[in-house]
């Protein structure tokens, strides 16, 4: 048996990530070979996730990443067991290392990471979802992650002329969006996108309420068609009023940017995640 000494235990330890005691194990188990003994940890490690797989995994994180030149961005959701856990600074920053990987690799394959991570953590992890959005055109990406990390917005913004995304007005009116999405949680950008079974859904709601009974008929489409308003103003991004001033809807706000700036400015898409959401 070749000799098992600690610097050999370390470097094994160091490319799995696994504990002391179960490297010089391993080891032991493969004779002192060092790719023997990563095999051993590395299906050690996928049969304790499978025992895991069956435990409920509700907490977790979101986390994002954008990548160089902000045209390019990923949210994940990344659940674990425990509130602890999600806590956790290891935790948060294998969750980011995920993100960077899906954002750079398209298609990437995180089993072996995720099971690495049950392996180090002694908990089921999940990689529940994830989102990505590229810029078509002048524009960029940009994400937010709100404190504590239970909610994460990505979003892409268009202008129509080059440079514009360059300007510092353009960067903090996307910023501006970001915190407007996370408080304020949209569903649509704008009506169009709106599926026509959910507003009829909503309508039909609206018409068994007590305040339409023994209505003319023309009256209970006013008030049908002005509650189908309220409701579209409060999950249509550009409809709702701006977190900055509410004066202002957010489709005014981007308009006066984009007047500044001169240049028409949209927002093209948007991802919000909360951990544990349907």
């Amino acid at each position: 048996m070749a000799e098992i000494t600690p610097a050999l235990v370390g470097k094994l330890r160091e490319m799995t990530n696994a504990g002391l005691m179960a490297c010089k194990n391993a080891l032991v188990e493969s004779n002192g070979d060092l790719d023997g003994a990563v095999d051993i940890l590395r299906k050690k490690g996928a049969a304790s996730a499978a025992k895991k797989a069956d435990r409920e995994a509700k907490e977790g994180l979101i986390a994002q990443a954008v990548l160089p030149g902000a045209r390019v961005g990923v949210l994940v959701e990344i659940n674990c067991e425990t509130d602890f856990v999600a806590r956790n600074d290891g935790f948060k920053a294998a969750c980011d290392e995920l993100a960077r990987k899906i954002a750079s690799q398209p298609g990437v394959d995180l089993e072996s990471d995720r099971v690495a991570l049950v392996a180090k953590i002694g908990e089921n992890i999940q990689v529940r979802r994830h989102a990505r959005l590229e810029v078509q055109g002048n524009g960029l990406v940009a994400a937010y992650i709100h404190t504590g990390g239970k909610v994460g917005v990505l979003v892409e913004v268009g202008a129509g002329k080059e440079g514009t995304a360059a300007t510092e007005d353009f960067k903090q009116l996307v910023r501006d969006i970001t915190l407007q999405i996370a408080a304020a949680h949209p569903t649509a950008v704008s009506r169009e996108q709106v599926p026509a079974e959910l507003i009829q859904k909503e309508r039909e709601i609206a018409a068994q309420s007590d305040a339409l009974k023994g209505k003319p008929a023309a009256a209970m489409e006013n008030i049908l068609k002005g509650k189908i308003d309220k409701f579209l103003q409060g999950i249509c991004l550009v409809e709702q009023g701006f977190v900055k001033n509410p004066d202002l809807t957010v489709k005014a706000h981007i308009a006066s940017v984009g007047k500044a700036l001169g240049d028409e400015i949209t927002v093209r898409g948007f991802v919000r995640f909360q951990v544990g959401e349907a």
